[in-house]
């Protein structure tokens, strides 16, 4: 299905699709009960859903007490890889919190030029793709080198939903208040850093509030922070850069999804992408299980972590076919 930003004149379909989408994460988010029986819904123009019987013969998506929100046999085929691509996030809860995080690159593994320039590695399908990932996440999370270089403003702005709340990662705090994501009031800001350099109650640094956590040898204590924000009931987070931050929480294993958005481009050097420390051999690895999209010309691997056993010990994975996905 053809990929528009949702605004007026957008694709009809394509709009309808993705409010089903985005009131599915909102539904997930407002029952804080346990599901107990299957839900059924079919597409509404007001409400994005609408619940109907579970036998009704137009159902398009499905919330089911194991599964999650899964698509109906009603569903038109040209949805499906749009429900398999954003399904997964709308099963984020208290009770099945959700990280993930995205990086796009070149063909050669760099997230932008050695002058830093990223603008744009990724097509626009990936653009609107990230501002889907925005709207249907409590919070998007970059690190400070991200917002030193980039100033992002980290809202929804080429597809309907809400602002998710910004974190910024500055450990040392050298950041200062002038950037954006400080001053726009677009939406609410939480700066992070080690909790030894706070120095009162209450600072802020323009609009955003500051939080501190422990530190480690690594740096920041992750593992600290999600629980910090999972107690201020953000269930789901999108990291969403650069590419040390996603490193740092796919090495501590904290991420549940990663996403790789590879772009048709060759930088013949740069920043990387994910940087982990060296491994001697390659059963040493990690080697994920993806799925694969294309993205107008980019590709996306999106690699569920979550439950998936130790992927160091994954055999090589091998459908046995070649098969083209463009």
């Amino acid at each position: 299905m053809p990929d528009t930003v949702l605004e007026n004149g957008a694709d009809p379909a394509l709009k309808s699709l993705w409010a089903a989408v985005l009131t599915a994460a909102r539904w997930t988010r407002g029952n804080s009960a346990p599901l107990q029986a299957p839900c059924t819904f079919v597409a509404d123009p007001l409400d994005g859903l609408r619940a109907v019987a579970d036998t009704s013969p137009e159902g398009l998506l499905q919330a089911h007490p194991s599964l999650g929100w899964v698509a109906c046999a009603a569903a038109p085929p040209a949805a499906q890889a749009f429900f398999d691509l954003y399904l997964p996030l709308c099963n984020a809860s208290a009770r099945n919190p959700l990280t993930i995080a995205h990086l796009g690159q070149s063909l050669d593994g760099h997230i932008a030029t050695s002058a830093g320039d990223s603008d744009y590695v990724t097509g626009p399908e990936n653009l609107s793709h990230l501002h889907r990932m925005r709207a249907l996440c409590d919070a998007v999370l970059v690190g400070a080198e991200t917002v030193a270089t980039d100033d992002p403003q980290l809202t929804v702005r080429r597809i309907s939903g809400d602002n998710p709340l910004r974190i910024v990662l500055d450990p040392q705090r050298r950041l200062g208040s002038a950037h954006g994501v400080f001053t726009d009031g677009a939406a609410a800001t939480l700066l992070v850093c080690d909790e030894a350099r706070i120095e009162r109650a209450g600072e802020k640094v323009g609009a955003a509030e500051v939080l501190g956590v422990p530190m480690h040898e690594d740096g920041l204590d992750l593992r600290s922070l999600l629980t910090a924000l999972r107690a201020r009931q953000l269930c789901a987070i999108f990291v969403e850069g650069g590419g040390r931050t996603v490193s740092a929480f796919l090495e501590q294993g904290l991420l549940d999804r990663l996403q790789i958005a590879i772009a048709p481009l060759v930088t013949g050097a740069g920043r990387p992408g994910i940087h982990l420390p060296a491994r001697d051999r390659v059963a040493d690895c990690l080697r994920l299980s993806p799925r694969v999209f294309a993205m107008g010309a980019d590709i996306l691997f999106d690699c569920e972590l979550r439950g998936a056993g130790d992927p160091k010990a994954m055999a090589h994975p091998s459908t046995g076919t070649l098969r083209r996905i463009i």
